[in-house]
């Protein structure tokens, strides 16, 4: 459709997209792995680092949705779909791929939306891919579950939505089926990466990440624009922690720091002399556990990270230890008054296998820490939660797929959700 090679066409979409305000969150992500042409690849691919795009599939289509697609990859990049949903890939792979597909479609068409930079594909006057305003808001394992339920029922069909063959969105699919995509999904490739590249990757995307909030804040305003339910700014806390945490940190504290009149203190009564007592306020050393298994998104950590954010103002520990698990623990950072501050900012979320939180109770005793209280932020798909605690255990259940509550067997539950 043009004279200029798929290389620099595909350069120049990338240099305008980052360039535009509206796009400002996902440039460094953008920037993060290789982009390469292929003459072998059918449309376009990435194994959430590097991107791959076809060279017949890149002179199909306009430079609007050459940029549709662009931004489509880089959004499987920024979310961590090819390794965070592992899981639901193998279980399915039809559904895990047209789930995520239906977030990001939906969102870049909610981003521009008039068509003024980014469109989606189309051929034979047709979509290309998944799209289903049905959708806008959720995450990709909610989108999965009703994908899943509507296939087992035979549900869809209708203008836009899944299964709607010959339909906007349904990619011609069967009846109770959901749409084709127009690029392919390189799970196996995301797998291929080593312990080493999964790891610097991580860094790289979460670095990016914030960059782009701090770019995106600055050109709209902290918490204006577009932001997926997926990702997001850190959102504002749900739980009051004073509240919450009141009877919890009270036999807890060993310090006592601010003097109350509501109590009197009674050695000084025999002297017919009133003084207040002495009441704790702060906490010692608090673990924090931050579940960051195949089944958390990068919405759940954001929100789990936002009520750290919290408890270390709220609460004031003299240290967190500050822990990210799945079937190990994937990383361990500590935290004192001097560095709390920016704990939000220089934390590095680790993480993305199995589930197993008893891998802390045995960090805990390795590392002969002592915490004077647990807490652990989990969305509570979890079968084995240990019974072998040494300190009192806060559990906080942030899971918004189920109907029904979950209740650790061990210590104390919240809901995030509440």
């Amino acid at each position: 459709m043009t004279n200029i090679t798929a290389e620099r066409r595909l350069k120049k979409i990338k240099i305008n997209i980052m360039r535009d305000a509206r796009f400002a969150l996902w440039s460094g992500v953008i920037m993060v792995g290789k982009t390469t042409v292929s003459d072998s690849c059918p449309s376009a691919m990435t194994n959430g680092r590097d991107e791959v795009y076809g060279r017949a599939f890149v002179d199909s289509l306009n430079d609007k949705e050459l940029a549709f697609v662009m931004l489509h990859e880089n959004l499987h990049k920024a979310f961590r779909h090819l390794t965070i949903w592992k899981r639901l890939q193998i279980e399915n792979a039809r559904l895990a791929n047209a789930a995520c597909d239906f977030v990001i479609n939906q969102m870049l068409v909610d981003m521009d939306p008039n068509e003024d930079v980014l469109a989606m594909p189309k051929k034979d006057g047709q979509i290309m891919g998944c799209l289903d305003s049905r959708f806008r808001g959720l995450n990709t394992k909610q989108v999965y579950d009703i994908l899943k339920q509507e296939q087992k029922g035979g549900g869809g069909g209708g203008k836009g939505q899944p299964g709607g063959k010959g339909q906007p969105g349904g990619g011609g699919g069967e009846p109770g089926e959901p749409g084709e995509g127009f690029d392919e999904h390189d799970w196996e490739g995301a797998q291929e990466l080593s312990a080493e590249e999964k790891a610097e990757l991580e860094r790289e995307i979460d670095q990016a990440i914030r960059q782009g909030q701090i770019a995106h804040n600055k050109m709209h305003g902290s918490g204006a624009g577009n932001l997926s339910r997926e990702l997001g700014d850190l959102l504002e806390p749900q739980i009051d922690w004073r509240e919450v945490l009141r009877d919890f940190v009270k036999s807890l504290c060993n310090a006592k720091d601010t003097s109350s009149w509501r109590r009197v203190n009674r050695r000084f009564l025999s002297g017919d002399t009133y003084m207040p007592t002495m009441v704790g306020e702060t906490v010692g050393s608090l673990l924090i556990g931050i579940d960051t298994s195949g089944s958390i998104g990068g919405e759940d950590i954001n929100r789990f990270l936002s009520e750290v954010k919290s408890i270390a103002e709220d609460v004031r520990p003299e240290t967190i230890d500050l822990m990210y698990w799945d079937s190990a623990v994937a990383g361990h950072e500590t935290y004192d008054h001097g560095s709390m501050g920016t704990l939000v900012e220089s934390t590095r979320p680790m993480g993305g296998g199995g589930t197993d939180p008893t891998c802390v109770m045995h960090k805990i005793k390795k590392d002969g820490l002592k915490p004077e209280c647990i807490i652990m932020l989990t969305d509570g798909e979890i079968g084995n939660w240990g019974n072998k605690w040494e300190s009192p255990i806060l559990w906080v259940v942030c899971n918004s797929y189920r109907s029904e509550k979950i209740y650790a067997p061990v210590g104390q539950t919240v809901h995030l959700n509440d």
